[in-house]
């Protein structure tokens, strides 16, 4: 597939990031946003390749840091101590958790709450539609993704046909196991995504990014924008 064909104009979030040299890497390829796992199950857990002092040292606007259903306290230290800019809610954080925390977060910190999907029968559509109503006065993006009991990194896409069925009142994040394979169908989404968040699918290993391959997409890209 020839991405040059396509015309997209979405940002580029790499998520699952653990390694220095690669991070070095995508800085200077101008990747907007750097995903760290904060997440202790997840087998890219940041913390056990780099400390909060290391995150706080790499200089770039758009460091974002995942969490899955964290104590908020604990939230609020990692991202000051890492000098966060986002902050991914991944877990089944609640209306009234994402107020508390907004509250507690330095004000320039911005909240991206995952919206994780799996059945797409009316009821689906009905709740998850109610989700984002509810959260869209508190957060400034949302993320789609792939649900999953592992939150996330299952490298499996959901069906991408139900965002058009939704009233989606934020810029939002596409992610699920996206490979170079599907964004051909991303030109087929009525409101397209504000970025594309990639992972397992440009992996050697978990938490080993192929940056060759990122390069590629970038290069077969017009003016380095997916």
């Amino acid at each position: 597939m020839n991405i040059t064909m396509i015309n997209l104009s979405s940002k580029l979030k790499v998520c699952g990031l653990t390694q220095p040299d690669q991070i070095k890497e995508l800085i200077s390829m101008k990747i907007d946003f750097l995903g760290f796992i904060f997440y202790e199950k997840s087998p890219r857990y940041v913390l056990h390749h780099l400390s909060l002092k290391d995150i706080s040292e790499i200089d770039h606007p758009g460091k974002t840091g995942v969490f899955v259903n964290e104590e908020t306290d604990r939230i609020v230290e990692s991202a000051t101590t890492a000098g966060l800019h986002f902050i991914q809610l991944h877990g089944d954080e609640n209306k009234d958790f994402v107020h508390h925390l907004k509250e507690k977060l330095p004000p320039k910190t911005e909240i991206i709450k995952v919206i994780r999907i799996g059945n797409h029968d009316q009821e689906a559509r009905h709740t998850i539609q109610n989700l984002l109503n509810d959260f869209c006065t508190s957060i400034s993006y949302f993320l789609f993704d792939t649900d999953s009991s592992a939150f996330g990194g299952t490298g499996k896409q959901f069906e991408w046909s139900l965002l058009n069925e939704l009233e989606i009142p934020l810029p939002y994040f596409l992610s699920g196991g996206i490979s170079e394979d599907h964004f051909e169908n991303i030109q087929h989404l009525k409101q397209k995504p504000f970025a594309i968040d990639i992972n397992s699918k440009f992996e050697t290993s978990p938490g080993h990014k192929d940056v060759k391959k990122i390069k590629k997409l970038f290069r077969e890209s017009p003016e380095g924008t997916i």
